[in-house]
């Protein structure tokens, strides 16, 4: 144990899904194909966007970047489980955890952060397709991913922050596959009522603060596609926003879940466990989802790999 550091511990036990051996080269297996998945099929969506001057507007822009932070959204906790697995240890020191708290923050929170923006791009392509040009200039998208940067890097240092003033005693087990917050912050022997503050407003400012954009967004795009005469032009105008809807479904559905399951069962292991679906089943489903629908990107695809997709 470090003597100079006032945590009280030097380290912690990231305890996993599972202690029983013959179940670790299972979840190794499942977690690194997963990860491979997931890594290069945001990267062909990144490939295909960058690579084809058709794919060069907003948002495919959007989508390149959510594929970026997609893959280090999984970056951040995959890699380090897989090594534990694989070493036969489950130990993570002290920095790595807080600095894998931030990253995980930045990048969950990118995440809403993009899908917000996404929706905003549809709202005024659908709502407003004579000015969209004009409205979501270049400067304006990079402007917007800029800005969404800025606020997840202030917001994953202030977290990061409030934990550095926490200190760990006695337990130093941590009953998840990465260093969660909540779970930090419920192992801690110190006071975290500020923490709690400060976590559940940054929860509601930047979690529920985009979602409501997203709802206004899409409560326009019903009400202008409401206003189409033909079944087939509805159908038509539906389909462009189509695949962004079931991703946001996707994501925000997955991280409730996780949420009201660990509420109602109190067990950590449970938590743990259903958070893999926000945090790599998520990230690994994108890349299909955007493409199995989409023609431009499939033909970049195509391109890219030189086989058909399907």
């Amino acid at each position: 144990m470090d003597p100079g550091n006032d945590t009280g511990t030097s380290a912690f036990l990231l305890m996993g899904f599972s202690e029983e051996p013959e179940l670790q080269p299972l979840i190794f297996g499942l977690f690194l194909s997963m990860y491979l998945i997931t890594v290069f099929g945001n990267l062909l969506i990144i490939l295909a966007v960058s690579s084809d001057s058709r794919l060069h507007t907003p948002m495919y822009y959007f989508l390149a970047n959510l594929s970026f932070v997609d893959i280090c959204f999984t970056s951040t906790t995959i890699p380090k489980m897989l090594v534990n697995i694989q070493t036969q240890s489950k130990v993570i020191t002290y920095d790595d955890c807080i600095t894998q708290i931030y990253f995980f923050i930045l990048f969950a929170v990118m995440d809403v952060f993009l899908l917000s923006v996404m929706a905003y791009d549809r709202f005024v392509a659908i709502c407003h397709p004579l000015h969209y040009t004009i409205i979501m200039n270049p400067q304006l998208c990079g402007l917007l991913v800029l800005l969404s940067w800025i606020m997840c890097v202030l917001n994953s240092l202030l977290q990061s922050l409030m934990m550095l003033r926490l200190s760990f005693c006695t337990q130093v087990e941590i009953p998840h596959f990465f260093c969660e917050l909540n779970e930090m912050l419920q192992l801690a022997c110190s006071d975290t009522f500020l923490n709690n503050v400060v976590m559940y407003l940054a929860a509601v400012l930047l979690g529920g603060g985009p979602f409501a954009g997203i709802l206004y967004s899409y409560s326009k795009i019903v009400s202008s596609i409401r206003g189409i005469a033909s079944a087939k032009g509805k159908f038509k105008t539906f389909s462009t926003c189509a695949s962004h809807l079931s991703v946001v479904c996707l994501f925000y559905c997955t991280m409730l879940g996780v949420y009201l399951s660990s509420a109602a069962t109190q067990s950590s292991h449970s938590s743990a466990t259903a958070s893999v679906m926000y945090t790599v089943v998520t990230p690994m489903l994108n890349p299909f989802i955007y493409s199995l629908r989409n023609r431009d990107i499939k033909s970049a695809l195509k391109r890219i790999v030189g086989v058909q997709v399907m």
